[in-house]
């Protein structure tokens, strides 16, 4: 790409935004050096990279961490050289940050295939972070544990500095009156006391420095010479094992050097497409569809001219704007268009236009998402030249002219039918009816090699020039007339008005010099402007009827997706109720399951008191047809006691007979008229005229045992307590039992 297009568009401006959301400097390097690709498939690859990304960064916070540029350590490390502990420390934090990378994506290949098969290429640790860590601290201080010979010599040297500063200590103690001050310091590397001078040969001790003033000498006494020399050849022994230590972990790291490097290099790629995904998401941008050039359909093999231009942009912002105060633009030609010109008032937005599609197509070339409405539509150009400057004043001068004709000659030698040229003010800065001429055979010129071009212009030759030209459209700026201030909306179809007349009337200028202008100016001119300013505001209310539309739609497809959503919630909720009835109900029938297993064991552990029961109903129905048989003699009812003779004559515990059922049973209560009886487990309530006294013996132990018993198995049969057993039971009515 032209890079004096990139610095006019202000791409290096994006390139130093991207930079800020790098991690670490080989990724902020190649962000600096990224450029437009003139290529499709490059191109679509860097998008969906980008893509990839910001997919994997809405689900997984991931980045390459504390990762360095370790590639001048590693061709250190492979020429022989000794990396330092730091060098070390980076080595390993880039190789854990690549071995984290690389777990991320770890059976991913199918949902991020791009990203996936770059952190494939990042290189293994080959043992480098197991062995920095087995010799190294997180401070960068080599361990005691890093070899035997250096946890051995560190301890030596530990005993000797005790010895040695409990010596010098003693000095401090006796000689303190001679000292400067009572402190142990360092010179040279050798441990000193500090002697003030007039006591100099009072104490026989090597000087090894003096103060600023020469009132202290720095001295080491000749009796910890030789305890200073072990000390020190110590040190050196530990320094020399360090060293060997750090040699041999930095010959490790020499042998992967080349994977190494190449791994910094994928790394670095990654984390640069991790930042754009950042940057887009932080820009709220999309992913534009990218076209191909292609022929026009029946043309010849050396005609290579494209038949139309894919680009739409929807809600277009300049990404260098403050969100908060850019205007988007939509920039929609029909199809056909080769080239869009753009007039309209000073200061309405025809240079930022510009430079908005213009850096867009950059942007999208770079793999960035731009900051568009979703299904904006882009060419992948071959090239982009730029010829932007300002218009000046009336002060403008030859030379001014010269230098964007200069620059024209420049551009109009490189395009071709792929390029994208986009020029400002052209054919400005010099006479009128001269730039307009040379603005339209320029214009006519592009069209001609097939190139697409955006002209922003001044001219009203340009203006009927792109009305009847094939291929070529008019644009403008809106002017707001009673704010005297741009709207920065871009309007395609309909060229730009001065709308001198009308500002200078707002701003005071005198009717009589508004109507004699008025009367200079062909009316045909002022026709048009009067049939254009019709036409734009049926076009303005018609957009604010679409706006309105739209508003609506959004409304009704919000309104959609909250009752699709409520209509999901209640068949959620009605799929949780019918499943938690079915789990309520399996609840149930376990229930009565075990329940039923219960009573079936209780029933078998009964089976006693059943055959008794069963006896009791033969006797019983037995009894009942004898009672239903024909007898020859029924006592009457002056042959029974009375009621008040047979209750003043029983009492509870007393053996009694039941006349209607010839059986033998125990009074348990006694009533007015009638009287509990037990026979056997039955207990029955009888009518007092119907019990005969059999005798006055108290109701035995056993017996009063069997009445308590009576337990939960008994149920009602009309006022009494009969024992039940499954669907079995004894009835009772009027003083007669059936089963």
């Amino acid at each position: 790409m032209d890079s004096k297009t990139l610095n006019v568009l202000e791409y290096p401006k994006i390139l130093e935004r991207l930079v800020g959301y790098c991690d670490f400097s080989a990724s902020m390097s190649l962000a600096r050096s990224l450029e437009p690709t003139d290529s499709f498939d490059l191109a679509k690859a860097r998008l969906a990279e980008t893509a990839e990304a910001r997919k994997v960064l809405a689900v997984n916070d991931i980045g390459v961490g504390a990762a360095r540029d370790i590639r001048p350590a590693a061709d250190l490390a492979a020429r022989s050289g000794v990396l330092d502990p730091q060098q070390l420390l980076d080595i390993k934090a880039t190789l854990i940050s690549c071995r984290e990378i690389k777990k991320s994506f770890d059976r991913k290949t199918d949902e991020f295939p791009r990203l996936a098969k770059l952190a494939e290429a990042l290189p293994e640790s080959h043992g480098i972070v197991d062995a920095i860590t087995r010799i190294l601290s997180d401070r960068g201080e080599v361990l005691d544990s890093a070899s035997v010979k250096l946890g051995a010599l560190r301890r030596e040297i530990k005993i000797a500095h005790g010895r040695l500063m409990s010596r010098l200590q003693r000095y401090l103690t006796e000689s303190a009156k001679k000292l400067q001050e009572p402190i142990i310091t360092q010179r040279d590397g050798r441990y000193v006391i500090p002697l003030r001078a007039e006591f100099k040969g009072s104490i026989k001790a090597v000087i090894h420095d003096q103060s600023a003033s020469g009132a202290t000498l720095f001295v080491e006494p000749l009796p910890v010479v030789e305890l200073n020399n072990e000390m020190r050849e110590l040190e050196l022994k530990e320094r020399d094992e360090e060293r060997r230590i750090l040699a041999e972990v930095s010959a490790l790291v020499g042998d992967h050097s080349s994977e190494l490097k190449y791994g910094v290099e994928n790394l670095a790629m990654m984390d640069l497409i991790l930042a754009k995904a950042k940057y887009a998401d932080d820009l709220r941008a999309n992913e534009p569809i990218l076209h191909s050039l292609s022929k026009v359909k029946g043309q010849k093999s050396d005609d290579l001219r494209p038949s139309t231009f894919d680009l739409n942009l929807i809600h277009a912002r300049h990404p260098l704007i403050p969100e908060d105060t850019v205007v988007p633009i939509d920039v929609d030609p029909a199809p056909g268009t080769r080239a869009i010109v753009i007039t309209g008032p000073n200061t309405g937005g025809k240079t930022v236009s510009l430079k908005t599609v213009g850096l867009l197509v950059l942007m999208a070339q770079s793999g960035l998402h731009i900051p568009v409405q979703s299904g904006s539509e882009l060419p992948c150009f071959h090239s982009v030249y730029a010829d932007i400057g300002d218009e000046q004043s009336i002060e403008q001068s030859l030379s001014t002219f010269s230098g964007h004709i200069t620059n024209i000659i420049r551009i109009l030698k490189q395009i071709d039918h792929r390029s994208l040229v986009i020029f400002d003010e052209l054919g400005s800065g010099t006479d009128p009816q001269e730039g307009a001429a040379i603005a339209r055979a320029i214009l006519t010129h592009l069209l001609d090699t097939g190139a697409m071009t955006l002209v922003a212009t001044h001219y009203p030759e340009l203006k009927t020039f792109a009305h009847s030209t094939e291929g070529v459209v008019n644009a403008s700026l809106e002017f707001d007339i009673k704010t005297l201030r741009p709207t920065y909306k871009l309007t395609l179809g309909l060229p730009g008005r001065s709308n001198a007349l009308l500002i200078a009337q707002k701003l005071g200028l005198p009717q009589p010099i508004i109507e004699s202008a008025r009367a200079e100016i062909n009316p045909l001119d002022l026709r048009a402007d009067k049939l254009l300013d019709d036409i734009r505001k049926e076009r303005n209310r018609t957009s604010r009827e679409r706006e309105k539309l739209e508003k609506q739609r959004t409304k009704l497809e919000t309104q959609n997706v909250e009752l699709e959503k409520r209509l999901e919630k209640i068949e959620d909720e009605r799929r949780e109720t019918i499943a938690k009835a079915r789990a309520e109900g399996e609840l149930e029938v376990a229930v009565l399951k075990r329940n039923i297993d219960s009573l079936k064991s209780q029933l078998k552990k009964a089976s006693q008191p059943l055959t008794a029961i069963r006896a009791i109903e033969e006797k019983m129905g037995k009894m009942e047809e004898k009672v239903e048989a024909p007898v020859e003699r029924r006592r009457t009812a002056d042959d029974r006691p009375s009621s008040s003779m047979v209750n003043r004559q029983l009492s509870l515990g007393e053996k009694v007979t039941v006349s209607t059922l010839n059986a033998d049973g125990v009074v348990t209560a006694l009533g007015e008229s009638d009287a509990e009886v037990q026979i056997g487990t039955i207990r029955m309530r009888a009518r007092l005229s119907d019990l005969i006294k059999r005798s006055g013996e108290p109701v035995v132990a056993e017996e009063k045992k069997k009445v308590a018993t009576l337990g939960r198995s008994s149920i009602v049969c009309g006022r009494e307590q009969i024992p039940r057993h499954g669907s079995r039971f004894a009835r009772v009515d009027g003083g007669r039992c059936s089963g």
